[in-house]
C-alpha cells in the first residue's frame, strides 16, 4: 500500500521562541492555506501559536 502524495508531512514552528516543537500530516488539496495551531510549548511552558514551515 502505497502513501498518498495528497497527504505531505509537515513541522510546526512556535510564534513566540521559534522552536519546531510538533510534526504534523496535512491534507494538500483540502487545506491550501498554512496550519495555525495552538500547541504546548516546552520552551515557554504554556499555550502558544505553532505556525506550519516546510
Amino acid at each position: 500500500m502505497a502513501k498518498s502524495e495528497k497527504r505531505i508531512k509537515v513541522h510546526m514552528k512556535c510564534s513566540e521562541c521559534g522552536e519546531k516543537n510538533y510534526s504534523t500530516y496535512k491534507n494538500k488539496s483540502n487545506t491550501a492555506d498554512k496550519l495555525n495551531l495552538k500547541k504546548y510549548c516546552s520552551r515557554d511552558k504554556k499555550h502558544t501559536v505553532h505556525k506550519e514551515v516546510k
